[in-house]
């Protein structure tokens, strides 16, 4: 932009504030279209257009100055050491962390308050708590942080919230109202502040056992994913569990410890902006959406899903989303990104092929008249020289006819490692098993906009037709067919680093997409692996329907999947606990983890008895 445009001007003054906040000379901010993120000492706010509308203003200050409070008031290590291991637990500690930064920042500055303010109610726009109908659908993150906030500044919690607010505080409020107020007297000691918010949440029940932070605590890894928290930490910085960049910046749960290579992946990646010129990919509408992370509640018989329009949905190949040269680069940027991991990946790999192919191979057939000579049986042969030589032949054992598919989450909130090591997981599992004749497919599934794309806007001309359906344009990509060699599939797979690719994701229709194709399929068993990082999320659907729309049709496909199908299924979540969707599942932690749980949990399937 011009040197002397009011946008330049603006960033200007924000990146002077910044930089005196937070006390670091070197602080670099810059405006984005897409998800408000902070990585090192760059800092990215969402841009405002260019006459400068006062709220778009005041909500790009209210995210520099959150950024900025946290690099001056928060040690990333102390926190993640005193972190919790438990999904839910460790989205309120990262949540009430936050509020903590905010509070004491904002503390004598009654502009840099009103930016947090203005910040907040734009976040909580998108946040399930404004669509809560019933206690199961408040995340309770938003929840205590807003309590919490409550506690340390007197202010009260954004109108947006108070309808979900009423539906948790007095339960809140009776479990650990005491706790809430300890916390305005250790405001100013984080390390004091994390042992009373491990209180909280052991009050809450959020957590099991006595979850004081503890040096010793080191064989109590029972989750899978929380081994070398701390190294993990300063690689993976202050994310709810590893939603992914942006869909924790996006409602203020920074993730600030990021490492050089992720900053590096942002900056390469804003050289590839693929430019697509989709309706709602602009501004504002980049901001991600909150994933919910809600309990179990009961489906009711009577619930049912459909689109409001399937006019606009597509099924694409990866290769017509972009020209061959750009598939060139990205997937050389992919291969550059993982070139430590893929040595350990085809290791697991190679442990992968030894153990199908011993079951496809580990019986004999005797008394051959030719084959390999049976050494067991030459003691006969010498007792009576009259009687012949016998012979072993080796055979194949039974060994079903195999195909899996991989299904990705290509969500925006998956952007950075997740995307990176699930590309190049996926990548590494199909060439392993076409080694072996089993035959893979990979597939990814997101939406063609931000908020809603064609669909909204038929909806919007259509009158605003009550409880319309699923409202966004899905889209559904093709990485590598179950037929297609891997050498021919391999470019495609660089596609999920493409800048502006990863959107919303509507899961259940997805698993319904990957199920049909494998149903199709002519070989006896067929696997469906699902990698994904938390729950179904799409703003414009969510936004007039009930708050659980996606999230209850996702259970009824697996549900009707798992009871009812051959397909065998089997899930991997990135940083949430999708063991509360599937009956076999893993989460992890730690994403560099990926590649080896999902060839464990393939062996395992192999290994299984029919």
């Amino acid at each position: 932009m011009p040197a002397d445009s009011p946008l330049e001007r603006l960033r200007n003054v924000l990146g002077g504030t910044a930089r005196a906040l937070a006390n670091e000379a070197e602080v670099e901010l810059a405006f984005t279209a897409e998800a408000p993120a902070q990585s090192g000492k760059s800092i990215k706010v969402p841009m405002p257009s260019r006459t400068l509308p006062p709220e778009q203003v005041a909500e790009a200050r209210g995210f520099a100055d959150g950024f900025a409070l946290r690099m001056r008031l928060h040690d990333t290590g102390l926190h993640n050491k005193s972190a919790p291991r438990e999904p839910v637990a460790r989205a309120v500690f990262d949540a009430v962390e936050t509020a903590r930064i905010e509070a004491l920042g904002s503390r004598g500055y009654a502009g840099i308050a009103e930016n947090l303010a203005h910040s907040l109610e734009m976040k909580l726009r998108s946040d399930p708590i404004s669509r809560a109908r019933n206690k199961d659908e408040v995340p309770l993150s938003t929840a205590i942080a807003l309590m919490v906030r409550e506690r340390l500044t007197g202010r009260e919690a954004p109108a947006t919230a108070a309808l979900g607010m009423a539906l948790v505080r007095d339960w809140i409020e009776e479990k650990a109202g005491g706790d809430l107020d300890a916390l305005s007297l250790a405001i100013d000691d984080q390390a004091a502040f994390a042992t009373l918010t491990s209180k909280l949440l052991h009050d809450l029940e959020l957590t099991e056992g006595d979850m004081l932070p503890d040096d010793s605590d080191e064989g109590g890894g029972d989750d899978e994913g929380t081994d070398d928290r701390e190294d993990a930490g300063d690689e993976q910085g202050e994310s709810e569990a590893q939603s992914g960049e942006g869909d924790v910046e996006a409602r203020g749960e920074q993730r600030d410890g990021e490492d050089s290579d992720q900053q590096g992946e942002e900056q390469q990646s804003d050289a590839m902006d693929d430019g697509e010129g989709q309706e709602g990919d602009q501004g504002e509408d980049g901001i991600l959406p909150v994933r919910p992370n809600r309990p179990w509640s009961d489906l009711p018989p009577q619930f049912e899903y459909k689109p409001f329009t399937r006019q606009y949905d597509e099924e694409i190949a990866a290769t017509e989303l972009c020209d061959p040269e750009e598939l060139d680069r990205l997937r050389s940027y992919l291969d550059q990104q993982l070139v430590h991991l893929q040595g350990v990946v085809t290791k697991l790999a190679n442990r992968l092929q030894r153990r199908l192919m011993a079951q496809q191979n580990r019986s004999w057939d005797f008394d051959q008249e030719e084959g390999i000579l049976d050494a067991a049986r030459l003691a006969r042969v010498v007792v009576n020289p009259m009687l012949s030589l016998s012979y072993k032949v080796e055979r194949d054992t039974e060994f079903k006819d195999t195909i899996v598919t991989i299904l990705i989450d290509n969500s925006g909130s998956m952007r950075g490692r997740p995307i990176s090591i699930a590309a190049i997981s996926a990548d590494i599992l199909a060439r392993t098993l076409e080694r072996v004749g089993v035959k893979t497919e990979i597939l990814g599934f997101t939406t063609r906009a931000w908020k809603g794309g064609q669909s909204r806007e038929k909806w919007l001309a259509d009158g605003r037709p009550p409880q319309p359906g699923r409202l966004n344009d899905i889209r559904h990509i093709l990485y590598k067919q179950a037929d297609e060699p891997w050498r021919r599939a391999k470019k495609s797979l660089g596609l999920m680093m493409r800048e502006g690719l990863l959107k919303e994701n509507i899961d259940g229709e997805a698993l319904l997409w990957a199920h049909g194709r494998l149903i199709a399929r002519p070989e006896d068993r067929k696997i469906l692996m699902v990698i994904s990082d938390g729950a179904p999320v799409d703003d414009s659907t969510l936004s007039v329907n009930s708050g659980s729309y996606l999230e209850r049709h996702l259970r009824q496909v697996i549900g009707w999947i798992e009871a009812r199908s051959p397909v065998e299924l089997v899930a991997i979540g990135i940083g949430h606990d999708v063991t509360r969707y599937y009956q076999r599942a893993v989460t992890i932690m730690d994403v560099e983890q990926l590649a080896g749980t999902m060839i464990e949990q393939l062996a395992s399937l192999f290994d299984s008895d029919d």
